[in-house]
């Protein structure tokens, strides 16, 4: 009888300790699926999204900003829980227009617009907007002036000349009039069109203009396109007019643009700015979280000529306007401290 009962004691403790280790276990599970789940967030952007639709707007469909931005989106929204969509707009300044009416959650912009709308100044002039965070910085845009002339070899050339300057009051005039400026000449110098990208190549294409203002990656659909049916020509900047511009405008970078990065066309000396994406303040730290995290740990998975500039130190390095807590929590993890509002 007391082996018996010793057996029974024996079994029931034996029973008492495999349910205590199923629940001990259930509790490590469920801690362990949150824990691999925030893991897995940090390393591949799958934060759940806030599933709104965010649209990102870019610039004219023959743009980088277009281009590029519909891969982006794209590959957000397949790989990630937010839902980005791509759309067709005017470039920086109405991309920073639209975002503050909230008709656009995320958008391109150049790093110089940029700026000018959160100090207020030039197309913002006394209407500052600052309703917008830093994402991150992209690649850099190329000031490309474009000609199918080959009497045209300096900026000095264009005095007199059919020249188009870019959408009125968009980034595009600003670069331009920064470029004809160190080189001693204004819009009374010269007889301008304000044209976006696509309007400007179908006018040198028809032989309306002489030149035009192109800012955007290298190389640009719209110039690409001009290249396959006419002679075409890029002019090139010297050392001495593009130390003047820095010094004025520290924002501008020198660039090369390589030779045959448009068939036939040879090395370009010029300045560049950032491509830099923006969001609205109030678009969620998960959803921005997941657009910085899908780009930079899956660049090689992403579609586009513009994929090979992306860098993490070049991302990181805007200082003029803050970054957004979501893009400021993925660059902290990989060791980046970029400010913050």
């Amino acid at each position: 009888m007391k082996k018996f009962l010793a057996l029974l004691m024996a079994a029931a403790m034996l029973l008492a300790l495999v349910a205590c280790g199923n629940t001990s276990t259930g509790n490590t599970d469920n801690a362990g699926n949150s824990s691999n789940t925030n893991t897995g967030d940090s390393n591949t952007g799958d934060t759940t999204g806030s599933g709104k639709e965010l649209r990102f707007s870019t610039g004219g469909d023959q743009g980088t900003y277009y281009g590029f931005g519909t891969v982006l989106a794209q590959y957000v929204t397949s790989n990630t829980g937010t839902k980005v969509t791509a759309v067709v707009s005017n470039g920086s300044q109405d991309n920073i227009e639209q975002m503050s009416l909230n008709t656009a959650q995320m958008g391109f912009v150049q790093s110089d617009v940029m700026s000018y709308a959160y100090n207020g100044e030039r197309l913002f002039e006394g209407t500052p907007v600052t309703d917008f965070s830093t994402v991150a910085a992209l690649y850099m845009e190329q000031v490309q002036i474009v000609t199918c002339n080959p009497d045209i070899k300096s900026v000095a050339d264009l005095k007199g000349k059919n020249v188009s300057i870019g959408a009125s009051g968009s980034g595009v005039y600003y670069n331009a009039l920064d470029v004809l400026g160190v080189y001693g000449l204004t819009e009374d110098d010269i007889n301008p069109t304000y044209q976006d990208f696509g309007n400007s190549v179908d006018a040198l294409q028809d032989g309306k203009i002489d030149a035009a203002f192109v800012v955007a990656g290298a190389p640009t659909t719209a110039i690409t396109s001009l290249v396959t049916a006419k002679g075409t020509y890029l002019v090139s900047l010297d050392a001495e007019h593009i130390a003047a511009l820095r010094e004025e405008s520290p924002y501008y970078s020198e660039y090369t643009i390589p030779a045959d990065t448009y068939e036939g066309v040879g090395e370009t000396t010029t300045v560049a700015v950032g491509a830099v994406v923006i969001a609205r303040d109030d678009v969620s730290e998960d959803d921005v979280y997941n657009f910085v995290s899908a780009i930079f740990d899956n660049v090689s998975s992403l579609s586009h000529d513009k994929a090979s500039e992306l860098n993490l130190d070049f991302a990181a390095s805007v200082t003029n306007v803050p970054y957004h807590p979501g893009a400021a929590r993925y660059f902290t993890e990989k060791g980046y401290e970029v400010p913050t509002k």
